[in-house]
């Protein structure tokens, strides 16, 4: 898809809302932030819709800074080989996902692919650990030691309480994480699958409220 001139065409702009959650408004806004984040000689729409910004560029953006799961959204938005960077449609993407409008069962997929550090198709014990150093932090001073991580895992009271600095701010996680192992793990094979997380996600009635990005 390309275009030229200053602004996205009307044709390329109703496409990308038959495609996206997003409204015109919203579409502008997001390609005007793309641009903000492109040399000025490369803002150009034909360009902008060519050019890939790095993952690093992205993440400068308030709306991502402070989202402890920021890294691990852009990666699963990525389609560049690496995953390392974002093509406007990308950023599209990513933004109609965690729109006030996407439908709960879009969101808990993604917020599901995003839990999936490995990529495997499932969740453990191993991507829980990460999804905890995420809400926890990667300093020396705020990451879990292995004995403690375990002991989190396996401890099935509520940890993660309102108010908490450890909440799953960022992708409304208000079940604690040995509710989520314990209680979806339907099948009862040790991990859980997107189904398994969907159905317990669904009893999270604020879930697809706070799971959004709004520039």
């Amino acid at each position: 898809m390309g275009s030229s001139g200053s602004r996205l065409s009307k044709e390329l702009l109703a496409e990308y809302q038959d495609l996206t959650f997003l409204t015109k408004q919203e579409i502008l806004l997001a390609h005007r932030r793309f641009c903000e984040l492109l040399p000025p000689e490369h803002r150009s729409v034909e360009e902008s819709l060519q050019i890939r910004v790095s993952l690093e560029q992205i993440l400068s953006l308030p709306e991502l800074k402070a989202n402890p799961f920021k890294e691990r959204i852009c990666r699963v938005f990525s389609t560049s080989p690496a995953r390392d960077s974002l093509s406007f449609e990308d950023f599209l993407d990513l933004l109609s996902v965690f729109s006030d409008t996407a439908t709960p069962d879009i969101k808990s997929h993604y917020a599901f692919r995003i839990f999936d550090f490995d990529d495997d198709g499932t969740l453990n014990r191993e991507d829980l650990s990460h999804l905890v150093n995420c809400l926890t932090g990667q300093g020396e001073d705020t990451q879990l030691s292995a004995s403690e991580m375990k002991q989190l895992i396996d401890n099935v009271s509520s940890w993660a309480r309102p108010g908490s600095r450890r909440e799953g701010q960022g992708l409304g996680l208000t079940l604690s994480l040995p509710q989520i192992l314990e209680e979806s793990d339907i099948d009862r094979d040790g991990t859980i699958n997107l189904s398994e997380f969907q159905h317990v996600i669904s009893r999270s009635p604020d879930f697809a409220s706070s799971f959004k990005i709004v520039l």
